[in-house]
């Protein structure tokens, strides 16, 4: 009989990271439950599949950054820019602690194209709220209309920000994935100066950047 603690939510997410990298990916929650010595029940009491426990990892990532974002006292005077900013660094840091895992879990789908794969859904849902919220605060501050910023196309250019950022962290390896942080900042500057209409040095700064990484390095 499996243990209440190896039963709860976090347990059973823990086990399937640790499961996977160490064996075959189970071809159903019967065969994960019975091999981990976990009541089936209980999986279903969290989870209504495999596909949701997986989709499920990618949310805890992200409202474990958000925790740590909301306990950090300065936090909430930081302007958009920067809350963007430490976001991605600090969802990247979490990444590399488990990067194993999520580097199996995206080759596991790598068949389908970045902007369509499942596991990710109710993440870019989570993401796109936050890229939301931004862009509201900052509106909110602004006057004429013709000068706010398009919810919807910055909130959707944050989602394809994190895929960019995902892919070249991924391919990263420089040293303590220095090359990520640099992509951050830059990307993160390029975004805002195109929606604050601010000179284009960055946007150059940036487009060298990439080229120099994925073309010529």
């Amino acid at each position: 009989m499996a243990t209440a603690k190896k039963n709860t939510k976090e347990a059973i997410v823990s086990t399937y990271m640790e499961y996977v990298l160490l064996n075959e990916v189970p071809t159903n929650v019967f065969a994960f439950c019975k091999h981990n010595k976990i009541n089936e029940e209980d999986f279903y009491k969290h989870f209504g599949s495999l596909d949701g426990l997986k989709k499920s990892i990618w949310v805890a990532f992200y409202l474990n950054v958000e925790s740590l974002l909301l306990n950090n006292e300065d936090y909430n005077g930081y302007s958009s820019r920067e809350k963007l900013l430490i976001f991605y660094y600090t969802i990247f840091e979490l990444f590399t602690a488990n990067r194993s895992y999520v580097l199996f879990a995206l080759k596991e789908e790598k068949q389908h194209q970045w902007k369509n794969i499942k596991q990710l859904t109710k993440l870019r849902d989570k993401i796109v709220d936050f890229g939301t919220e931004l862009v509201e605060t900052d509106n909110e501050s602004v006057n004429l209309k013709v000068l706010k910023k398009p919810v919807k196309v910055v909130a959707e250019a944050v989602w394809l920000q994190f895929l960019f950022l995902l892919k070249f962290w991924m391919e990263d390896d420089s040293p303590s994935f220095e090359k990520t942080d640099v992509a951050i900042e830059k990307s993160v500057n390029t975004v805002f100066d195109i929606f604050d209409n601010t000179p284009l040095e960055n946007i150059v700064d940036f487009g060298k950047f990439l080229w120099k990484e994925k073309v010529v390095g």
